[in-house]
């Protein structure tokens, strides 16, 4: 049975206030930009091989790398194979926040901590190399999303 959300809204006085609470704080960006994160958060990544299909939530990898065509995925869950491009990942996954460190290595902004020369600190304690070539993008790219996300807390 579908019910009508917008008459839930009317009847619950606490999640009225706590959405006028958070506009007044944030205005009615700052929701847009809460919900389409939170529908991110939600987009499954599909991993195809010959043999097998695993789907796992964006936000669960870490990055991307590959060698010879083929693809290794790096997740919370674990580690997972395909075939194909990176330039076809990031096609898909730059909408995700995830952007090239260097050219054979995808990663999830949101899953570094920190930068430093070029290295890139993840949240999980690995390290990935950054090339010179994408270090301005990169830092650029975590400066922002960083600064974003510290604008929503």
């Amino acid at each position: 049975m579908k019910t009508n959300w917008l008459q839930d809204v009317t009847i619950d006085k606490n999640l009225q206030n706590s959405l006028s609470t958070f506009i007044n704080c944030y205005g009615l960006s700052g929701l847009e930009q809460a919900m389409q994160y939170y529908i991110n958060m939600q987009k499954e990544y599909t991993c195809k091989t010959k043999t097998s299909v695993s789907k796992f939530v964006m936000s669960d990898i870490y990055y991307l790398t590959i060698r010879e065509h083929k693809i290794t995925i790096y997740t919370n869950q674990g580690i997972y194979h395909k075939y194909g491009t990176l330039k076809n990942e990031l096609k898909t996954l730059s909408l995700y926040n995830f952007i090239m460190c260097n050219q054979s290595c995808i990663v999830s902004l949101k899953k570094i901590r920190s930068i430093c020369n070029n290295n890139i600190i993840l949240s999980n304690n690995e390290v990935l190399h950054m090339s010179r070539k994408y270090a301005p993008k990169v830092l650029v790219a975590f400066t922002h999303n960083n600064f974003f996300n510290s604008t929503k807390s």
